[in-house]
C-alpha cells in the first residue's frame, strides 16, 4: 500500500535560510520543526520554522524523487518556485493545519 507524500520548503524569521523536506504528515513534521524535537538539527540550528511552500504527490516515492531534485537547484531558482505560489511567503502549514493560502490541496 502506497501512501501519499509532501515535499516543502521551510524558513525562518528573516528568510534568510531555507530548508526542503519530505513526509507522508505535513502538519506532524511542520510540528516537529517549530518544537525543536532534535536539538542539534539543520532547523533547530538556523530557527525553522515556516513552512512558506509544499507539494503533494500521490506517492512516496514520488515526494522523495522531487525532494531530490528540489535539493540541488540553486538558491534563486528555489525562490522563484516559492513565489510562483506563495509570493509574499506566507506561513502555509502549521501543527493545527493548513492554513489560509493553501490552494495546493
Amino acid at each position: 500500500m502506497s501512501r501519499k507524500g509532501y515535499v516543502y520548503i521551510m524558513t525562518n524569521k528573516h528568510k534568510t535560510t531555507l530548508y526542503i523536506g519530505v513526509t507522508n504528515n505535513l502538519c506532524r513534521r511542520i510540528g516537529e520543526h517549530k518544537c525543536h524535537i532534535n536539538k542539534g538539527s539543520f532547523t533547530a540550528r538556523y530557527n525553522i520554522e515556516f513552512c512558506i511552500y509544499f507539494e503533494v504527490y500521490p506517492r512516496f516515492y514520488q515526494a522523495i524523487a522531487r525532494e531530490k531534485q528540489l535539493k540541488k537547484w540553486n538558491r534563486m531558482k528555489k525562490e522563484a518556485l516559492i513565489n510562483s505560489r506563495n509570493p509574499q511567503w506566507e506561513e502555509l502549514v502549521t501543527v493545527d493545519g493548513f492554513a489560509r493560502n493553501s490552494i495546493y490541496l
